[in-house]
């Protein structure tokens, strides 16, 4: 029989399968449920995912929480483009938005101290990865993603948009300051 020639007979599946090839066919099916069970086990047990909460919501919406907490946090700006550095006290609601092509506004956080960061964006599916801590997490238009974080090392962290978002995509980051 050549690969190249139809079967002989069309109800190939009829025939018993070979020993060798049912011996593959149980080999891959045992890794399947291996991976499948090794992914349940680093979300419960491993620190690799964060668990969000999702709720729906509207640019309005969020815009409207976000900028009451810039307007009741803020302590300084930055950059040339004047972006609000926020320093919320421990225990509170923290916003970011991500949007063409920045975050916003720069968070100022305590070590040690307990926040509930909420994220959305505002026009495209983007990503928020917190660099050097491999924090990644897909913020997506229309949903309020929040995210209980307690930072455990001073320093400051950078967020960079790992979802492709446009031309000047590479120049999408943010800043968090852990003091």
């Amino acid at each position: 029989m050549s690969a190249i020639l139809p079967p002989a007979e069309r109800l190939w599946y009829r025939h018993p399968i070979d020993r060798v090839e049912g011996t593959w066919i149980a080999i891959a099916l045992i890794w399947c449920l291996v991976m499948f069970a090794m992914m349940v086990g680093w979300h419960v047990w491993g620190k690799q995912n964060l668990s969000t909460e999702t709720y729906r919501t509207t640019p309005e919406k969020f815009s409207a929480k976000a900028q009451a907490v810039v307007d009741k946090y803020t302590v300084r700006t930055e950059t040339d483009q004047k972006v609000p550095v926020v320093a919320p006290p421990p225990g509170s609601d923290v916003y970011m938005i991500a949007r063409l092509w920045n975050f916003w506004p720069i968070l100022e956080l305590e070590k040690g101290k307990t926040y509930k960061l909420h994220l959305t964006s505002m026009d495209y599916n983007h990503g928020f990865s917190l660099q050097p801590a491999n924090i990644n997490i897909q913020v997506v238009p229309g949903f309020e993603h929040v995210v209980t974080v307690t930072p455990n090392q001073s320093g400051t962290y950078s967020v960079v948009c790992n979802e492709y978002c446009g031309i000047n995509h590479h120049t999408m980051v943010g800043r968090v300051y852990v003091k």
